[in-house]
């Protein structure tokens, strides 16, 4: 099951949420406090990709490619399982548009990042309540 999102967030929340859902029990701990180092891996075991002026390779570590960059303008991100589906789109600085569709196990990661607030996620959860009461009363209505 995925739910959709579509907030506004720091590109250093999002990075966050990506070592978070991705390499936190490895990446090294420079690189985890470095804001400008980010984790990208390849198509065949779930994408992440940056789209920056310009990228400089650091270290791979198990799946995952740890870059330097600057002046990201966004960032396509799907997890191994393909239940996220998530792309960051700078607007100004470093405030982005997220969007996509996030798996639960994402969306605990996204508040702990705090790219998601626990009061947009209550909201997603009492709208996802009220479209399955609706579905159920179509159903009953039919019967």
């Amino acid at each position: 099951m995925s739910v959709p999102i579509d907030v506004k967030t720091t590109l250093e929340r999002f990075r966050r949420f990506m070592i978070y859902n991705t390499c936190l029990s490895f990446i090294p701990k420079g690189y985890l406090k470095d804001p400008t180092v980010f984790p990208e891996r390849n198509n065949d075991k779930g994408q992440i990709y940056l789209e920056a002026a310009a990228k400089i390779e650091l270290a791979k570590i198990r799946d995952i490619t740890f870059v330097k960059a600057v002046d990201v303008l966004g960032v396509i991100y799907a997890s191994k399982s393909g239940n996220t589906q998530l792309r960051w789109r700078q607007i100004s600085g470093s405030l982005g548009r997220l969007t996509g569709q996030a798996s639960l196990n994402s969306l605990v990661n996204l508040i702990e990042s705090k790219v998601l607030t626990r009061e947009y996620v209550q909201g997603l959860v009492s709208h996802m309540q009220e479209l399955k009461a609706a579905k159920e009363d179509e159903g009953s209505a039919e019967d």
